[in-house]
């Protein structure tokens, strides 16, 4: 796979995305706050397009947001929802376990600055760090919108599903192939083991029996 550009990446969706920043910053936080959100949405688009990158990327970004769209009627506060997708990647380094936990403590920093409640922007940092396992528990809405928007990825066409499975392996190329096999192997099998890799009733009409078929076919590649 052919990476794309940095700059190309970036200048495609920026206008877009820092429409959507701005709307959605509005929504959460209403009248209040009186805090300019254009240099918080070039701060988060920078770090989006971070030399490292080759999947968690603006395209990515731009993709959850979308798939959010789709799921929007199942979400109970679609404004945390939407900032979460915002902030569950913002750190992101392949060779570390702690991108999550960053993630959400920049967002518990950056929300209330921005005039947003205490109470969303806890539940923001809640949904970043449950994208750790994507395992929201029965009845928790916002985080099944939120964790089947990112994994939709995987429900992709077959070319779209093996341009992302390159990205993943470009991402981590400093770690060498038998090490890679396993290690994504492992990932794989606990993904196929999950119950339901979707939790919201349109994601699994729309994308389980889809995304099924691509991690098996990856697996037997692997294992092959």
């Amino acid at each position: 796979m052919t990476p794309v550009s940095r700059t190309a990446r970036t200048t495609d969706l920026a206008p877009e995305l820092r429409r959507r920043w701005a709307m959605t910053v509005a929504e959460a936080r209403g009248a209040k706050g009186a805090e300019d959100p254009d240099p918080y949405a070039e701060n988060l688009l920078a770090r989006w397009d971070e030399p490292q990158r080759r999947y968690h990327t603006t395209h990515h970004l731009a993709d959850v947001l979308h798939h959010i769209d789709e799921l929007s009627d199942c979400a109970m506060d679609l404004a945390a929802v939407q900032l979460a997708a915002w902030f569950h990647d913002a750190v992101y380094r392949p060779d570390r376990s702690e991108n999550e936990e960053r993630s959400a403590a920049l967002a518990e920093r950056a929300l209330p600055e921005l005039g947003i409640d205490a109470a969303r922007t806890a539940e923001v940092a809640r949904l970043v760090r449950l994208t750790i396992t994507h395992d929201p528990a029965p009845g928790d809405l916002n985080g099944a919108v939120l964790c089947d928007a990112d994994l939709a990825v995987l429900a992709g066409s077959p070319e779209g599903y093996a341009a992302y499975a390159a990205a993943v392996r470009e991402e981590y190329a400093f770690v060498p192939d038998p090490d890679f096999l396993v290690g994504r192997s492992a990932v794989l099998r606990q993904l196929l083991a999950l119950p339901r890799l979707y939790r919201t009733p349109l994601g699994h009409d729309w994308w389980e029996h889809i995304a099924r078929r691509n991690l098996t076919t990856e697996l037997d590649l692997l294992s092959g």
